[in-house]
């Protein structure tokens, strides 16, 4: 072996002791050597890639010229997570339409009123002890319907009142989901007994101080409508921290004409999420809390086939605003998603789906939107990370951002009551779109919408934190 490399090996192996203090030991009968188990090997979720752990300077560290102001800069770090390498398409979102369309129907299905079929929800165990009741997945919906079959199957739909065209009803697609808060009832503030809110035991005192604590709930009132509600009320037990939220998420498809009321979009309205020839298209005239529902039902789905592995995996949701830049930057952290600073080729080729020119949205070779992934993926294997359509992120949106934040793993979070003020409902949203100029398609610029605001050039996609982060492994990432 050559001299040279048997001394750079060496050293190698000495830096890597140093920097890790990796040692051996062997133990001897009657010591603490610790308990065993099985690491849960945590598999790729389909369509995501891994990003791993590392650090950022979150922010425009030049000069903005576009407002000729100065943004804020941080360094911050980030846990690992996954993240779908596209955002979510028209299909993957119908897909959510259809579940949530056939729990209808199961759901009356089994009500009396439309033939009572009890097979269509299991309220019992294989033991005959009550259970919560569910619907049951795995009884097909009828081929041939009976008379009380049809009605139900049927009463999710509408007609066109013009074209007398068969419609899904889309008021009716309304889903309902529970998320528990853990962070809230991990705090020492809402603990009922007033010795473990303060371990000061020289200022500890009023053992009977009541505690309160504030939650979501929503429901639907008689007239169908979706009525939603912040809570306030004395502490009482864990489930306090469970919160309700009903959403309607059928996709606002008249985006189109109310973002552009001086434009003939009307095809787009007509066709755009309900034509499969969009199905590759990322679904746009989703709403914050839509894309937070479809995290939920995402979770939910993936939970029924996992088993006993369920309790390790992290649920679906949107990005934090870090997350988002990090991951959009790349492995060298640039400035735009690919690795100059410039938006085309030297042969003239796009690097995104964007507006480069003043009302020369074709000059890229689109008009809106693009089929997702048809653009080169950055070094993280992530697609569409500028332009194409602006993403949601759970951050909400403040003048001071990243100021503001922690840095480590940073996020900034307020559930919005009903009554909040309006401003208060700003979110976070990234990435820039197929209308913006490429001023905003940079990794790092800043923007906001309303959570209940639908537009037809924002959309999202989803991450999930890592059940196992203490070794992050490089995985080939499942292909679509």
């Amino acid at each position: 072996m050559n001299y040279k490399v048997f001394a750079l090996a060496c050293g190698i192996t000495m830096l890597l002791t140093a920097c890790f203090g990796g040692r051996s030991t062997t133990a001897t009968g009657g010591e603490v050597t610790g308990t065993g188990g099985r690491a849960f090997a945590e598999p790729t979720p389909y369509g995501m890639t891994l990003i791993k752990r590392g650090h950022l300077k979150m922010g425009i560290e030049k000069q903005d010229s576009l407002w000729g102001r100065e943004t804020p800069v941080r360094d911050i770090s980030v846990e690992g997570f996954w993240m779908d390498e596209t955002e979510i398409t028209n299909s993957q979102y119908r897909q959510f339409v259809n579940y949530v369309r056939d729990s209808i129907i199961r759901e009356r299905l089994a009500d009396p009123a439309y033939g009572g079929d009890e097979t269509y929800k299991i309220e019992e165990d294989k033991n005959g002890d009550p259970i919560t009741p569910h619907l049951n997945w795995k009884k097909p919906l009828p081929r041939k319907p009976n008379e009380d079959e049809q009605r139900a199957i049927e009463s999710v739909y509408t007609f066109n009142p013009v074209t007398g065209e068969k419609m899904l009803d889309a008021a009716q697609m309304n889903y309902r989901y529970e998320v528990y808060d853990y962070t809230e009832a991990a705090k020492r503030k809402y603990r009922i007994d007033a010795r473990e809110r303060n371990l000061n035991t020289d200022t500890w005192s009023n053992e009977n101080e009541e505690v309160w604590i504030s939650k979501d709930t929503a429901y639907v009132d008689d007239e169908g409508r979706i009525v939603r509600q912040t809570i306030n009320r004395p502490r009482s037990g864990p489930w306090d921290f469970l919160n309700t939220y009903i959403v309607n998420i059928y996709p606002d498809t008249t985006c189109w004409v109310n973002d552009f009321p001086n434009a003939d979009n009307e095809t787009y309205l007509r066709n755009y999420f309900s034509n499969p020839a969009y199905n590759a298209y990322p679904v746009v005239g989703v709403t914050w809390e839509q894309a937070n529902a479809f995290c939920a039902w995402r979770t939910e789905y993936l939970l029924k086939g996992l088993g006993a592995a369920a309790r390790y995996v992290q649920r679906y949701r949107l990005p934090t605003e870090a997350e988002w830049e990090y991951a959009a930057r790349g492995k060298d952290q640039n400035e735009f998603p690919w690795e100059n600073a410039d938006v085309a080729s030297g042969r003239g080729c796009f690097f995104a789906n964007f507006k480069p020119d003043n009302g020369n949205y074709t000059k890229d070779g689109n008009l809106i939107t693009s089929k997702t992934g048809i653009y080169a993926a950055n070094s993280n294997g992530l697609f569409d990370m500028a332009g194409n359509v602006a993403e949601w992120t759970s951050t909400i949106y403040t003048e001071a951002g990243v100021e503001a934040m922690n840095d480590i793993n940073p996020q900034l979070k307020y559930n919005a009551a009903q009554e909040d003020p309006y401003r208060l409902k700003k979110k976070s949203v990234r990435g820039g779109s197929w209308k913006d100029p490429e001023s905003y398609i940079r990794s790092a610029w800043r923007s906001f919408e309303y959570q209940n605001q639908p537009r037809s050039y924002i959309g999202f996609r989803c991450v999930r934190s890592l059940a196992n982060t203490t070794s992050e492994k490089s995985k080939k990432s499942k292909k679509k």
